[in-house]
């Protein structure tokens, strides 16, 4: 199939400045929105609790939102998962995570009785078989473990948690529990926020629809949330360091720099347009991310290797003309991949559900920006650095070229 008829030439460069232009005003507004209105970071970075659930009886999507919803949680994605054993299995993300603040660690110490360092507590509260020696918590808020001098009071012990605003013993008949009796120790297990969702949406739902206990519960604290940020921050920078050295060794170094900086055209665009329509940032985004990193570092070496063929065709022809050239003999093949790839994507942004549409979303703009960045950034950037700083260069060569035509005319003359 040819879109464009062989031949035909378009001037590309003629109109750099204007798209160059409307490149910088997008990079300003991605920029600007990362502080107005700012990421919207998902659980994989900020932190949050995931839980399956299989019901068990049929129930919508949006209904799951609204009891998770009205359960306290805010902004909860819901996702339907395929199953053929079980059609209503549903994955639930909320940004809440079960570990315990400061104010509520300090009002469980000091509930059960721990003295605080030099201090004391009244003992006509605080009798020793419920007077902790020590507190600690579990990384993940949902255990305390305590140490007495006594065999403990474990009735006690629950009455003394109650009243405390976000700490609620689960039920149960072994909890708290006696993990050591020679060292009196006791280990307390907490509702987490999982448990905390499973409630709500028995008592919105109904216990009919909702199971005694989820698939899986798991949390991703914010500290290492934070770090999955950082790596994955890391893996994109890492990525686009490689690829320049790639293109500098594949081509010459003055290609380097306008792949480099394409790359992060349509990353930092890419990415900006997740920040203004508010869609969640996670290791999906990231993954997209890389996707288009690959993707556009693709299509410009392409572009790149055509402009290096046609720079030893026609000698000459300014870098300019070249560029020009290769890209109206490209600009067939860039329509035709461009737009398949970009057709497949739509129906997953319609058509898909919760991370599927979000990174359908990305690769949509990633592919726009990243077809546009090989024509009207790479390839001018590249013109530019010929022309500052290896113009001497190009231009001895074409004027050497002049000559040995000139001497061969003469000679035949």
């Amino acid at each position: 199939m040819e879109l464009i008829k062989p031949g035909r030439q378009f001037d590309f460069m003629s109109k750099r400045w204007l798209f160059i232009g409307l490149s910088g005003i997008l990079l300003i507004l991605s920029i600007i929105s990362f502080i107005v209105p700012g990421p919207k970071l998902g659980t994989d970075f900020k932190g949050g609790t995931e839980v399956e659930v299989a019901f068990k009886a049929p129930v919508s999507s949006a209904e799951v939102r609204e009891a998770v919803t009205n359960s306290g949680f805010d902004s909860p994605d819901v996702v339907s998962v395929a199953d053929q054993v079980n059609p209503n299995r549903y994955l639930i993300r909320v940004h809440e995570v079960s570990t315990l603040s400061e104010q509520q660690k300090a009002a469980v110490r000091e509930h059960m009785c721990l003295a605080p360092e030099g201090g004391s507590v009244p003992e006509d509260r605080c009798p020793e078989s419920v007077r902790a020696t020590e507190v600690k918590f579990s990384p993940g808020g949902d255990k305390i473990s305590a140490r007495y001098e006594v065999a403990p009071d474990l009735e006690g012990i629950k009455k003394q948690l109650e009243g405390i605003e976000g700490v609620e013993i689960r039920p149960g008949a072994n909890n708290p529990l006696v993990v050591s009796e020679r060292d009196h120790k006791v280990e307390l297990y907490l509702k987490s926020k999982g448990d905390q969702l499973m409630d709500g949406l028995r008592q919105n739902l109904g216990a009919d629809k909702v199971p005694d206990q989820a698939l899986r519960v798991e949390w991703i604290g914010p500290k290492a949330g934070a770090q999955l940020r950082d790596a994955a921050i890391k893996s994109v920078l890492i990525t686009i360091f490689f690829i320049m050295a790639y293109i500098a060794f594949r081509f010459d170094i003055r290609f380097a720099p306008g792949g480099i900086l394409a790359l992060v055209h349509d990353v930092g665009i890419a990415l900006g347009a997740m920040v203004i329509t508010q869609r969640e940032i996670t290791l999906s985004t990231v993954a997209a991310l890389l996707t288009i990193v690959g993707y556009s570092i693709t299509d410009t070496v392409v572009v790149y290797d055509r402009i290096r063929e046609n720079l030893g065709k026609h000698r000459d022809m300014s870098f300019a003309a070249v560029i020009n050239f290769s890209l109206s003999e490209m600009l067939g093949r860039t329509i035709l991949v461009s737009t398949t790839t970009f057709l497949s994507l739509v129906m997953f942004l319609f058509y898909g559900t919760g991370v599927i549409r979000d990174f359908a979303f990305t690769l949509v703009v990633g592919i726009v920006v990243g077809t546009y960045s090989s024509i009207y950034v790479a390839a001018p950037l590249t013109e530019w650095i010929d022309r500052r700083f290896f113009g001497s260069a190009s231009g001895k060569r074409r004027k050497v070229n002049r000559v040995r035509a000139q001497k061969r005319a003469d000679a035949v003359v």
